[in-house]
């Protein structure tokens, strides 16, 4: 069983949860509270300069240079369509500019972002794509349903979609890939820390889930 495999399983639980969870089912109906969809779209855009960032982290401290292209163009990704998205939809749901640049951060956000940030200053490979992974992976489970239709509420759907299909199907791939391989023959200590950024991510993103129904 490859390592991401194995940090699957030991994350299932926490997993299962985050991809079945009441925010998912919600979105996939286009049923979303619009103050649940508010407090969600304002917590996760803030995670975008940190996101972008550990992303950078990748592409620098990648060993190969065909990885580090695919990491760079995985990148113009966020900061182009998906950094679109965040400002027409809270332009769509009138959010205030405070609320955009300075909002109260959630727990769960808080933590992310510090998670994030420190597999970036770890300037470790592994560990950048332990939490990158997570964040993907994760997203791709849960808006990946084929037997079921997207919803009609234009916002929702596109959320769904900026997480699905064949070419973030393939992104993701290209990260588990780059997981086993890069972390093949570390030592344990260093495996165990790999671990741990994984599961805290897991964690975190349930978590982050919940917390949408909290603000």
């Amino acid at each position: 069983m490859t390592f991401s495999a194995q940090l699957r399983d030991l994350t299932g639980p926490t997993w299962d949860a985050a991809v079945g969870h009441r925010f998912v089912d919600e979105i996939w109906r286009g049923a979303l509270d619009t103050d649940v969809l508010t407090t969600y779209l304002v917590q996760d855009h803030q995670f975008v300069d940190a996101f972008l960032a550990l992303m950078g982290a990748a592409v620098a401290t990648a060993d190969r240079a065909d990885a580090r292209v695919v990491h760079a163009r995985q990148l113009g990704v966020v900061a182009g369509p998906e950094n679109d998205f965040f400002a027409r939809a809270l332009d769509t749901l009138d959010v205030p500019l405070a609320d955009r640049t300075e909002p109260v951060l959630l727990e769960p956000t808080r933590g992310f972002i510090e998670l994030m940030d420190t597999a970036r200053r770890s300037a470790d490979y592994p560990s950048c794509l332990a939490v990158l992974l997570v964040a993907e992976w994760l997203y791709l489970d849960w808006a990946t349903r084929p037997e079921e239709a997207p919803p009609e509420e234009p916002l929702q759907a596109e959320w769904i979609a900026l997480h699905s299909g064949r070419a973030f199907t393939a992104w993701v791939d290209f990260l588990r890939a780059e997981f086993d391989r890069a972390c093949t023959d570390l030592e344990r200590a260093h495996r165990d820390r790999v671990q741990e950024l994984f599961v805290r991510a897991a964690d975190l993103e349930l978590a982050f889930f919940d917390a949408a129904y909290q603000g």
